[in-house]
């Protein structure tokens, strides 16, 4: 190979990087911000699910959404997790809104099962990375909510990336549990700190105070 053939390949790899960095800068500058106005039009939704609460939680949220502005519907749950669908089934069909039909029912492979060692954990998680993938590119939300489960951080990793590669903007929202009182919890920790979320809610205003880039909102349940 050449000096200028060599020359161009160097000058074509900073050039991508460049664009990749300016893209990843704009991406941090706009997440935090207010959504612009847009048309009246319905946004796909993906809601993650997720044991220990999540899912209680989370459906004591949807009761306050606007839900003909939130379709479809996706929710996505853990394979391992048996009962947080059938949730959401049961909220969907005693809503009488119309709209209910609009509403379909996922799941994702877990990155890593209580107890797991870490080491096994590093096949699981590829194997969750790319089934989050497959996911991403076949519901291609436009809002993501999310509320603590370990299974929102590879689909929220995934949107994250086609935001800084211009495939899709899919603004995501996250709140913490309430019963994290003093600090964020491991999910919502990374969200905060690789800044992927859109608006992170806090419901303690220690919370707030501690992470002063998320919001505060009070309790919600």
């Amino acid at each position: 190979m050449s000096m200028a053939e060599s020359n161009g390949i160097v000058m074509i790899v900073v050039t991508v990087l460049t664009l990749i960095v300016v893209r990843l800068v704009y991406i941090l500058h706009c997440c935090g911000k207010p959504l612009r106005p847009s048309k009246v039009k319905p946004l796909s939704t993906l809601i993650v699910l997720g044991s220990g609460g999540h899912t209680a939680e989370m459906i004591n949220l949807l009761l306050a959404l606007q839900k003909d502005r939130f379709i479809p519907r996706y929710y996505i749950a853990a394979t391992t997790d048996n009962m947080s669908l059938q949730k959401a089934r049961i909220f969907e069909s005693s809503s009488c809104n119309e709209v209910m039909e609009t509403a379909q029912y996922m799941q994702i492979y877990r990155s890593r099962e209580v107890g797991q060692s870490y080491i096994t954990s590093v096949g699981t998680t590829l194997t969750a990375i790319a089934h989050a993938l497959w996911l991403m590119i076949k519901i291609r939300p436009q809002v993501i909510l999310c509320n603590g489960p370990g299974t929102c951080i590879p689909l929220c990793a995934v949107a994250f990336v086609f935001k800084v590669l211009g495939i899709r903007w899919s603004s995501i929202f996250y709140v913490e549990s309430i019963a994290r009182v003093q600090r964020l919890s491991l999910s919502g920790l990374l969200l905060y700190k690789l800044r992927m979320a859109d608006q992170l809610y806090v419901q303690w205003p220690q919370l707030q105070k501690k992470y002063p880039r998320s919001v505060y909102v009070g309790c919600l349940m």
